[in-house]
């Protein structure tokens, strides 16, 4: 008997920083990449402006979706980023269980 295939799961994050910054990136471990932001050794734009707080995320099944997006919100301007932010609400804490 075949085992079913598990379906691979892409997210799109905004993390805001310790300095009111946002800081946009997607990978297929939201909670590992958080944790390697908080210590440092993720990318080089947070090292420093830790700790990092999630305010958006977004689930995608296909990983060029999930970076057209990263792509689409790293273009935006601030404003329209807070604009994003507060349409996610509490949902992202489910992501981080």
């Amino acid at each position: 008997m075949k085992r079913a295939k598990s379906i691979k799961k892409f997210f799109v994050y905004i993390l805001k920083c310790k300095d009111g910054t946002f800081y946009t990136g997607y990978t297929n471990n939201l909670k590992k990449r958080i944790a390697l932001h908080n210590t440092g050794k993720g990318a080089k734009y947070v090292k420093g402006r830790g700790p990092v707080k999630l305010v958006y995320a977004k689930v995608y099944v296909f990983r060029r979706h999930a970076m057209k997006t990263e792509r689409k919100i790293k273009t935006m301007s601030k404003k329209r980023k807070i604009k994003l932010i507060g349409t996610c609400g509490k949902i992202i804490q489910r992501f981080l269980k």
